[in-house]
Order: structure tokens, then C-alpha cells, then sequence
């Protein structure tokens, strides 16, 4: 019986410049401030809530900026796991460690997987996205038309983010650093221009005036609210990029956790108000015939609301959506990083960069993969493309809920020391683990009918989205076995529980 090795112990993430004899990640490369900017652009809030918002004005009407406030409920409650393993196990792989820690090497490999291939699935839409935005920015609508020019562009931007990121992280928090004052300060200035226009009645759209009861996500009823939840997980998925950097953060044992909680709560005072503002300015029912337009109704809102100003908009949409083609990046390379330093992938997966201090192989190989599923899907139609993030819903409900069960259980000697930690280690992250769990099985439900695919045609007699991430899990689970009959180290490791001394809520 071997137990899971102690990262701290061992050098990884402690500071060292090696790990078992090879270099290890640069510690120290960033900062609080840094961590939490990673955290924000990996969810890239601008592409992020274009994408949603009308499709869930549709389902839940004036109450969608309701609906993005309770889809952030269960977000909180798994940042507070985030917090509370990282400060026991700084270890890049997050919820792969974790797991592994908590419930063995089979959830743990499970979990390992399905962080990576959420990476892979929209590394290219974000690409695209970054440059057909960037392309109106400047007034290149015609190149923009252009399908091989745009998907040309789409893969170079992947390879240029990619080197950045092999570059160093501190480089990599630089960039992000300045996309995210842009994002964040466009997005901002079109939701005051749009509330102002509102409060002036001069609105070129059926406007309509904010009121509280909006943000009341009951308001819509049921069916609507399972829905929008649907959607809103998705916006607010990818601000644990920050935990990710752990072992190269500044006081890693506190600082990507607290990096995590806060990128949580921007996200929210951000989406709420841009919501507000979108809701008010455009009326539900312009929302709702625009649904099927996903991150595009920014770009038929940008004239209404800010006229010849609307660069400022596609502008906004473009930064996030290289910022997040980036950061994206991080959590699937470190994954695999982690996997490979506990021989659950093959060892080239753990090199890292002697110059860079980055794992250079594994994300070199998260940028080709995700390269090759871009041009693979795409050519399909651009209809497939869109139903393959429809299946992230599946990994990233699974991934979450794994790290929320993990935490109470590591943890479960230490539940009854205090209430807090009751609430905060045991209860709350439980908690969230059930809401994503049971919004895990509606969105099943949901990606069963072909008629809510974006194609509309059936594969294997059901939609593509479920055959998508279904196939993923599943290939997930034969490379996991052949692994487990190649080399069998890392299935060796046995559960363990979180001693006393390790956390205190």
C-alpha cells in the first residue's frame, strides 16, 4: 500500500528549484493581484456573459440577471473547496490531486481528465471569437467572412498564446494583466451608456426600467431557472485557473485560494450589472429573437447603444476572448504536468522547461490537440463546433462536484471542530457538489433531444452535445485503463485524511 505523496514535503510548490532531480515551476512568478486577474480573464466575462445572456433572457425573461446571481451560489461554494485544499496540497493539478488525496486514483485520474479536455473544447471557439471581434474592431468586416482567413488567424493566435504561455507565467500575468483594465472598462462603459440611454428614454430598442425584483432568480419559475443555471455555470467556469498557478504564486498556500473566492464575487457584481443594463436597454423580447446569435448579440447591441462608438464593445468581446485562449491553456497544461509527475501520464508530460521554469511538453500538447479538435469539429459544420460547448456543461459540472465531495471527505475529522468549519469545509462545498450534480442530470436530459442541439440532427439517436461529452468520459475511462496495465505506480496510492493541525476554517 503506498500512500499519495506530500507535495509540500517533496518540493513541489514549497520554493525549490527542482523536483526529484528536475526543475520545477518558478515560484513567485505572480502575485495576489496577478492570480485573481488569471482568474478573471480564464473566464473571459465579456465573451462569457455575451454568450448567455440572451439565451437565458429567452428562458427566464426580465429575471436573467436573477438567474446569474443564483448560478453563482454553487461557484462560491466550490471556490471554498478550491481555498481549503490548496491550503493543505499546493499542487498544480487541483482537482486531479485532490481527488486522488480524498478518494483514490480512479475519481482522481477521472478528474485529471475531464480539467484537460475542457481545455481542449473551447480553445478554439475562444481563438475564433478573439479574431472575427478583433477583426470588427478595425473595421475588417469582410476578412471577418472570410472562413479559411478567420480559422488561419484562429489557429496562429492559438500557437502565439501558447508560446507565451511556454514563455514564463510572470509574462503570461503581464499580458493578461492589461486585457483584463480593457475588458473590464469596456464592458462598463457600455453599461452605463445603456442605462443612462434608458434613464433619458432615448433608447433606439424597447427599453424597459430596472427594477429589484429582476434579480430575483425564483421569478421565472422553475423550468426557466434550471435552464439559466445551465448557462450561467458555464460564464462563471474557469476562475480556478488561478489555483492552478499555485506552485508558482506568492504565499501559495493562501494566495491562489483567496485569488479563486474574490475572481467569484467581480464575476458576479459584473454580470449582474451588464445584465442589468443589456435587459434594460434591449427588452426581452429583442433578447429572445436574437437567442440563437450567442456571442454575437454584443455585436448587433454595439451600434444601438454606443453608435459609432461600437469598436469600444468588439473590443471589449475580443480581449476576452484571447485572454481566455490563454488562460485556458494553464489549467489543462498543469494538469497534465501533476498527472505525470505521479506517473498517471507518461513522464515527457512532467518535463518542464529548464529556461522557462514552465511545462513546456504538456502545453505544447493541450495547444496541438486543441488545435487539431477546432479544425476537426469546424470542418463538420460550424454547428458542431457550437454543440461540442454545449458538452462542457457534463465535464465541468463532474469536475466541480468531484472537488466538492473531495473536500468533505479529506476533511471529515475536522468537520465537528467548529461550525464553521462545518459550513464552509463540509456542508457548503457538499452543497454545491449537489446542485452541479443534479444540473449535471437536467443538462443530460436536455442534450438527449436533438432538438436543442444547435445542429438539430441526431447522432447514435440522440443529440451531438451528449454524444460529445459522453465519448469524451468514455475515452477518458479506455485511456485510464490502458494507462492503469502500462504502469500501474500511480494506482498504487491509497486515500488518506487531512490531519488535525493542517486547516483551520
Amino acid at each position: 500500500m503506498t500512500d499519495i505523496p506530500d507535495t509540500a514535503a517533496s518540493g513541489t510548490g514549497a520554493g525549490t528549484d527542482t523536483v526529484d532531480g528536475q526543475p520545477s515551476l518558478k515560484a513567485g512568478a505572480i502575485g495576489f493581484f496577478d492570480a485573481l486577474v488569471i482568474g478573471l480573464a480564464a473566464t473571459s466575462p465579456a465573451y462569457s456573459l455575451a454568450a448567455v445572456i440572451a439565451p437565458i433572457a429567452l428562458l427566464a425573461g426580465v429575471h436573467a440577471p436573477g438567474v446569474l446571481l443564483a448560478s453563482f451560489v454553487p461557484m462560491l461554494l466550490i471556490a471554498s473547496a478550491f481555498y481549503y485544499l490548496n491550503s493543505v496540497d499546493q499542487d498544480c493539478g487541483t482537482t486531479f490531486s485532490w481527488v486522488t488525496r480524498a478518494m483514490g486514483p480512479w475519481f482522481g485520474w477521472m478528474g485529471g481528465w475531464a480539467i484537460t479536455m475542457t481545455g481542449v473544447l473551447v480553445i478554439g471557439s475562444l481563438a475564433e471569437v478573439g479574431v472575427v471581434f478583433g477583426l470588427y474592431t478595425v473595421g475588417l468586416d469582410g476578412v471577418a467572412d472570410s472562413t479559411v482567413a478567420v480559422r488561419t488567424m484562429s489557429v496562429l493566435l492559438i500557437l502565439l498564446m501558447t508560446m507565451i504561455c511556454v514563455w514564463g507565467t510572470d509574462i503570461s500575468a503581464r499580458l493578461q494583466n492589461a486585457l483584463i483594465v480593457a475588458q473590464v472598462l469596456a464592458l462598463l462603459a457600455f453599461a452605463v451608456v445603456a442605462l443612462v440611454r434608458v434613464a433619458n428614454d432615448t433608447s433606439s430598442l424597447d427599453s424597459i426600467t430596472p427594477s429589484l425584483s429582476w434579480v430575483n432568480p425564483f421569478g421565472a419559475g422553475g423550468a426557466a431557472l434550471t435552464g439559466g443555471l445551465l448557462l450561467g455555470v458555464f460564464a462563471y467556469w474557469g476562475w480556478e485557473s488561478a489555483v492552478n498557478l499555485t506552485e508558482e504564486t506568492t504565499d501559495s498556500s493562501s494566495t491562489p485560494g483567496k485569488a479563486g473566492i474574490v475572481s467569484t464575487i467581480v464575476l458576479l457584481t459584473t454580470y449582474v450589472s451588464v445584465a442589468i443594463a443589456v435587459v434594460a436597454y434591449a427588452g426581452t423580447s429583442y433578447l429572445s429573437d436574437n437567442s440563437g446569435e450567442e456571442e454575437y448579440i454584443f455585436a448587433l447591441l454595439s451600434t444601438e447603444v454606443m453608435g459609432s462608438w461600437d469598436w469600444v464593445v468588439y473590443f471589449s468581446v475580443a480581449t476576452a476572448a484571447i485572454a481566455s485562449t490563454q488562460t485556458t491553456i494553464i489549467p489543462a497544461s498543469r494538469t497534465g504536468l501533476s498527472m505525470a509527475r505521479r506517473h498517471a501520464l507518461p513522464k515527457t508530460f512532467g518535463r518542464v522547461h529548464p529556461r522557462f521554469r514552465t511545462p513546456d511538453v504538456s502545453t505544447w500538447w493541450v495547444a496541438g490537440i486543441a488545435i487539431a479538435w477546432y479544425l476537426v469539429i469546424s470542418a463538420i459544420s460550424e454547428n458542431a463546433l457550437f454543440d461540442s460547448l454545449t458538452a462542457l456543461s457534463l465535464l465541468i459540472a463532474f469536475y466541480y462536484s468531484l472537488t466538492g465531495i473531495a473536500c468533505a471527505i479529506y476533511f471529515r475529522r475536522q468537520l465537528t471542530r467548529s461550525l464553521a468549519s462545518l459550513l464552509l469545509i463540509g456542508i457548503g462545498p457538499v452543497v454545491g457538489s449537489v446542485l452541479l450534480a443534479w444540473l449535471l442530470v437536467e443538462s443530460i436530459g436536455d442534450m438527449a433531444d436533438p432538438a436543442n442541439s444547435y445542429s438539430g440532427q441526431t447522432w447514435l439517436g440522440v443529440g451531438p452535445p451528449l454524444v460529445i461529452g459522453v465519448g469524451i468520459i468514455v475515452v477518458g475511462v479506455v485511456l485510464m485503463l490502458v494507462w492503469r496495465v502500462t504502469d500501474a505506480r500511480y494506482w498504487r496510492e491509497r486515500p488518506s485524511v487531512a490531519p488535525e493541525r493542517e486547516v483551520s476554517a
